[in-house]
């Protein structure tokens, strides 16, 4: 049995601990800031829990003890931290950060790893399975010329003028409608305007838009370099968003002003557990002279588990990072250094207990227009 740190108790946090808690391989350790987080884990989930402050070197070095894995549910900001400190207690490191910047930070930490120790950030739904998914389907092909992907989490019932309400962390989402997005375009790898390449395709007869965000991608530009002539990842939304938080965004200059922009969208938006999370990859190229398409495209709907709602976006992310977790306890996984999402085998994660939550995902019938 493997002891595990989880850093940060809030919406995914909890679907974390109550994943690796109920299997029987790994003792939960819970560290936050937030008292009420804490208390509402150790009523529900079998963990400890301990009060501390991601921001002090010291608070983390004591709830590391002990530990042979720490797990980062927390704001990216606060991860280059724990990610230093980690390399210098010996534990390996698993965050969720979509976060450019703070993935390179976190991989130059990797590079001074000792054997047995890795650091695997980016392990939640995109990037993390998204990225897993398109590489899987890249192989096969003698030559590939375009990689898309898209990935959304979405309001099963969107009740309000922007068709959205918050499903995770408003920081992150902020972050990727406000930074620059890798991508590849004839063959060079560019940084593309977030907001930019609006398109619009259907899945099941939902028409959905289309468009660029910040990190999704993860680490397929470095991984696909020189092997495709297209790569692009843009975050779905209902038809008519991206328009309104260009609006905010950009006529408002709100992403000169994120702090009020967050304090907007969370005293105006609600959240909601009632969600759906859509995930669409193709893949176009060759194969035996032939130009081929391969596509996937799903839909994962929230859960009522031990009488208790849980959303799309929680069941996924948290599957992600477990899956990543469990591969690596059993072997599955490289053992040193900086390890990508798209290391791991798709085979080998949807088998996962806790990666199986993707093959829950019902396949969906996709249309697309690209309008672009």
């Amino acid at each position: 049995m493997q002891d595990v740190l989880l850093l940060g108790g809030g919406k995914i946090g909890r679907m974390i601990a109550k994943n690796l808690a109920e299997s029987g391989d790994y003792r939960v350790r819970v560290g936050d800031v937030d008292e009420a987080a804490l208390q509402r884990l150790d009523k529900h989930v079998d963990c400890h829990t301990v009060l501390l402050n991601a921001a002090s070197s010291s608070e983390l070095q004591a709830a590391m003890q002990g530990c042979q894995i720490v797990v980062s549910a927390l704001s990216y900001s606060f991860n280059p931290l724990v990610a230093k400190t980690a390399l210098a207690a010996g534990l390996s490191y698993f965050d969720l950060t979509e976060d450019v910047e703070t993935t390179r930070s976190v991989r130059g930490f990797a590079e001074r790893a000792v054997p047995g120790q890795i650091f695997m950030p980016q392990c939640g739904l995109a990037p993390g399975f998204v990225s897993i998914l398109a590489h899987h389907l890249t192989q096969g092909f003698d030559k590939l010329d375009s990689v898309r992907l898209r990935v959304g989490a979405l309001p099963k019932f969107p009740s309000n003028a922007i068709k959205y309400n918050l499903t995770w962390s408003t920081d992150g989402l902020i972050n990727e409608y406000c930074n620059s997005c890798d991508a590849i375009h004839e063959h060079q790898r560019i940084a593309a305007l977030p907001l930019d390449g609006l398109e619009h395709f259907s899945l099941d007869g939902v028409r959905y838009e289309a468009f660029n965000t910040s990190g999704g991608l993860g680490t397929l530009c470095e991984t696909l370099e020189g092997k495709v002539r297209e790569l692009n990842y843009r975050t779905i939304r209902y038809v008519g968003h991206r328009d309104y938080m260009a609006f905010l965004l950009h006529d408002l200059r709100l992403s000169e002003r994120r702090d009020v922009l967050k304090d907007i969208l969370e005293h105006a938006v609600p959240i909601t557990f009632q969600d759906v999370v859509v995930v669409f990859c193709t893949v176009t190229g060759w194969r035996n002279g032939r130009l081929v398409q391969m596509s996937d495209a799903r839909k994962v709907y929230h859960e009522t588990i031990d009488d208790e709602p849980w959303s799309a976006i929680q069941l996924t992310t948290a599957a992600g990072i477990c899956a990543a977790i469990d591969l690596f306890s059993t072997g599955r996984l490289p053992t040193q250094g900086f390890v990508r999402q798209e290391e791991i085998v798709f085979d080998d994660f949807v088998r996962n207990r806790f990666g199986r939550q993707y093959q829950s995902g019902i396949p969906a019938q996709a249309s697309q227009e690209m309008k672009t």
